[in-house]
């Protein structure tokens, strides 16, 4: 599988990476714990005389015992006996669910479960989306893959209590035909569907006014002067031309220009008209390619590999990137009267919306109250409420009810993204000899990123106040500290690597950031699954083997073993093509996945078939699980081939859908197998929100590698289109069909 344009070095990496491989036979008997057999290009070749005795993971991984989603269900805890779940006369179950649902199937696993405990029909469920309720605290923010998590110790005595109140007798026993297990669709899937469910932009609040806006030319820029307002003003209905003030209490409200009027044709006509004067923002200058000094000099000197050690270093690029949600950044607020505001918004953090938005607006606490609407996608970056600020500044300013929605352009351009990041890796290796097999000695790895925004904290004002001392500075300790928080509890190491360090190291530079999905965990887990593989390789080991020496939990073992048989690891495959495999874990779930690479233009590979086995324990919903993996493998797809942001002068390049290339159904494998392990260890429900990308990610890193027989460094690994782009500080023409 030799590519003829490759480079020597390039060359040399295929053979050192070629498609080793276990046959079925070969992977039962490593599974009976007889000696390693490795393969080359599907060839089963003679057994090694030893295998490696791991040195163990040193320190351990504190994430085996303590998780972010133990901080989340903890501090839930507090509060869980004030969620309201209510019984109606007919025997209806109705929750009000403290968490955003945004597709993910929260709402129906917690149906399917509250439905068991009651021993009704799922028929017989509701479960809508909670206001704000600033009684719960730290228990009504959506993050950190742990809904199900936070609700299965607590839903047994939340049905109780609801029982006692509607005057009911205890119930005992089990359910006669239960629920859980089950594969159910989401509840909501047919109103999708059909349109009958209703997102933000579906609401029609009595009075609202449609709003769109136009932002600066750079990142967080500034606006000096709107040179034609009135002649804008003049256009048909339009209703006001205001300029998005600064301030903002916890984070500063996003810069700009809004249109109010009576249609939002009219508000994009008239912000298309606008012509303004920007002001240099907080990245002005800096692109792509300044930023990435700034992140590999943020990363101090690694320890030097020991003498006698075979050392393996590299380094990994990974562009910004977007959410890129179906459903815009959009909010309806009425701040029109003096005494109170009303919100209506898809939030993953309502209660601290509403607490900073009254702080904003000059308000108490109790004169805003919020309400949750479902979103179609948030993927963390509703964790924030910028549209609410805007949109609670221009009804205040206009006197309307302001019905905010962004054009896709600036939803691309302005809001929150992940950051960027550059990885350096240092792997020390014991070298194989004929007495002695080859073993790992230490891991180093040291990631650099623009500072992540935290300032959410856990959904309330006294944690998201904390996130922003000292004020005024770009990296605050109390974020910094939030950080550093969120990267030590959830991202791991499924590997006995020796002496193993991951260390983060946040650079301040003011982006717009946020968690979105995985954010320091699938760029870092996919670096360890590229390099496991190099390690293989430099100790003549077969990947799928070498992983069952290093691991060190059973679990992920056994969703390895399972998915190596189901996807036949090891057979031949022509010219071109790959398979990879990679594990991981998250949030106490385990997964493996091996993917099949088609790279015969290697500037457009596609993932073929994808074979992957996850051990979530307690499964509440198999088709949720499956859903939730299917998401995982296109997102894996995306940031791993196909997507990234591209900074020129201080702002992305991309402004539509044309140009941030995301994973289309034409990018998906039709061939895609989900295998749902069994709970043979009696754990309880884990989490799945965000679980399902970094396997998959490694897996097609790896098979690009063995494709190609280059080492991916730099992401994402696909051709980028070439666009123009639509000039900065302004929106693109409608579209012509």
């Amino acid at each position: 599988m030799k590519d003829t344009n490759a480079t020597p070095d390039d060359l040399a990496t295929a053979e050192a990476s070629a498609p080793a491989a276990l046959s079925r036979r070969s992977l039962l008997t490593y599974a009976a714990s007889t000696p390693v057999v490795t393969a080359t290009a599907g060839l089963t070749v003679a057994p090694s005389t030893a295998q490696a005795l791991p040195l163990p993971l040193t320190p351990p991984d504190t994430v085996d015992y303590y998780d972010v989603g133990d901080s989340l269900v903890q501090t839930g805890a507090l509060t869980m006996a004030l969620v309201k779940l209510d019984i109606d006369s007919n025997g209806v179950y109705t929750m009000a669910l403290p968490r955003l649902e945004q597709g993910t199937g929260i709402a129906t696993a917690l149906a399917m479960m509250i439905a068991d405990l009651a021993n009704v029909p799922l028929s017989k469920v509701r479960v809508t989306s909670a206001d704000a309720q600033p009684e719960l605290l730290y228990n009504q923010i959506t993050g950190g893959s742990c809904s199900v998590r936070a609700f299965e110790p607590v839903l047994p005595a939340l049905v109780a209590a609801a029982r006692l109140k509607a005057g009911l007798p205890p119930l005992a026993g089990t359910p006669a035909d239960p629920v859980v297990g089950k594969r159910i669709g989401k509840l909501d899937a047919r109103d999708i569907v059909t349109g009958k469910k209703k997102f933000t932009m579906d609401l029609d609040v009595p009075g609202a006014k449609p709003t769109m806006c136009r932002m600066p030319s750079t990142i967080r820029g500034s606006v000096v002067s709107v040179n034609n307002r009135a002649a804008v003003l003049a256009m048909p209905g339009v209703l006001a031309v205001e300029t998005i003030p600064g301030g903002g209490t916890v984070v500063g409200i996003p810069p700009g220009v809004a249109v109010m009027a009576e249609t939002f044709g009219q508000a994009y006509d008239a912000c298309r008209a606008l012509d303004i004067t920007w002001g240099p923002g907080t990245m002005a200058g800096e692109n792509d390619a300044t930023i990435r000094d700034k992140l590999r000099a943020a990363i101090p000197p690694q320890l030097p590999a020991p003498l006698g050690t075979i050392a393996i270093d590299a380094e990994f690029t990974w562009k910004t990137a977007t959410a890129c949600p179906l459903e815009v950044e959009c909010a309806i607020v009425d701040a029109t009267r003096p005494d109170r505001a009303e919100i209506w918004a898809g939030l993953q953090s309502p209660i601290v919306t509403a607490q900073a938005v009254a702080l904003d607006l000059g308000l108490l606490p109790t004169q805003v109250s919020c309400h949750v609407i479902p979103s179609g996608g948030a993927f963390g970056r509703r964790l924030f409420w910028d549209p609410v600020q805007v949109a609670a500044q221009i009804s205040k300013k206009t006197g309307f009810v302001c019905k905010l929605m962004y054009h896709r352009s600036d939803d691309i351009r302005h809001t929150r993204h992940r950051p960027p990041q550059v990885h350096k890796v240092r792997a020390a290796l014991l070298p194989a000899t004929l007495l002695t097999p080859g073993n790992v000695l230490s891991y180093q790895q040291s990631i650099a990123a623009v500072r992540l925004d935290a300032r959410h904290g856990y959904g309330e004002i006294g944690t998201a106040l904390g996130g922003s001392l000292p004020p005024l500075v770009t990296q605050t300790v109390g974020n910094l500290g939030y950080e550093q928080f969120f990267f030590k509890t959830m991202v791991a190491s499924p590997y006995n690597f020796g002496v193993s360090a991951k260390l983060l190291f946040p650079v301040a530079l003011e982006m717009n950031t946020v968690s979105y999905r995985s954010v320091h965990i699938q760029p870092a887990r996919t670096v360890e699954e590229i390099v496991a593989d190099e390690i293989a390789a430099r100790l003549g080991k077969d990947p799928v083997a070498f992983r069952m020496e290093f691991l060190r939990l059973d679990r992920v073992k056994a969703c390895l073993q399972r998915v190596a048989t189901a996807a036949q690891w090891g057979k031949s495959m022509p010219a071109g093509f790959a398979q990879g495999v990679a594990v991981h874990q998250e949030s106490r779930s385990f997964s493996a996945c091996i993917v099949e690479l088609d790279c015969r233009d290697r500037n457009n590979c596609k993932v073929t078939k994808v074979t992957m086995a996850i051990d979530v324990g307690r499964v509440i919903n198999p088709s949720g699980v499956e859903q939730q993996c299917h998401g995982g493998i296109a997102e894996a797809i995306a940031l791993v081939l196909k997507t990234g942001l591209n900074i020129k002068d201080g702002l992305p390049q991309e402004a539509s859908y044309n140009q941030y290339v995301f994973t289309r159904m034409r990018d998906f494998p039709k061939d895609v197998q989900i295998i749902v392990m069994p709970n043979t260890s009696n754990s309880p429900a884990a989490g799945m929100g965000e679980v399902a990308m970094s396997a998959p990610a490694g897996a097609i890193a790896n098979a690009y590698a063995r494709a190609t027989g280059i080492k991916p460094r730099n992401f994402p690994l696909n051709a980028q289109p070439v666009f123009t782009p639509t000039p900065a500080g302004q929106l693109p023409p409608p579209a012509v069909a």
